[in-house]
């Protein structure tokens, strides 16, 4: 699978990450471990890159990109994209887009090195308190 990142959102990207390259492309929407949003209406609707400082073993699909990046994503995040997959600089935010459409335009980018991850129990009870905040 293929993405461009734009020149632009590599400049974006390079001032925010400087030397990352070990990446993931997956949905922020509560259904995997670097998400607690979650609600019917976050589906396939807010995306995220997650730096990482070793590879998930649920993600591996390459994002063949142009810069440089070790990218990848699940089986199920690349279900919700499709050809022309490019991430630019849209408003002063990066957007994640494909021949479809805007996937998100306002893609996040998370740093996932130092991060102790929650637990499934954690992450519910904050899944349930934000629910009703955002749909």
């Amino acid at each position: 699978m293929k993405i461009n990142i734009k020149p632009e959102a590599k400049t974006y990207l390079e001032s925010k990450i400087p030397g990352v390259t070990r990446m993931i492309l997956t949905t922020d929407d509560g259904s995997n471990k670097y998400s607690s949003l979650g609600g019917s209406c976050a589906i396939g609707d807010k995306f995220q890159l997650i730096i990482l400082k070793e590879d998930d073993p649920n993600y591996t699909i390459d994002l063949e990109n142009d810069a440089g990046y070790d990218l990848k994503t699940s089986e199920n995040d690349a279900d919700l994209m499709t050809n022309g997959l490019n991430i630019s600089v849209w408003h002063n935010a990066l957007a994640l887009k494909d021949n479809s459409g805007i996937l998100d335009g306002n893609l996040s980018v998370v740093d996932w090195r130092n991060v102790k991850p929650e637990t499934a129990a954690e992450r519910r009870e904050k899944m349930l308190s934000l629910g009703d905040k955002i749909c």
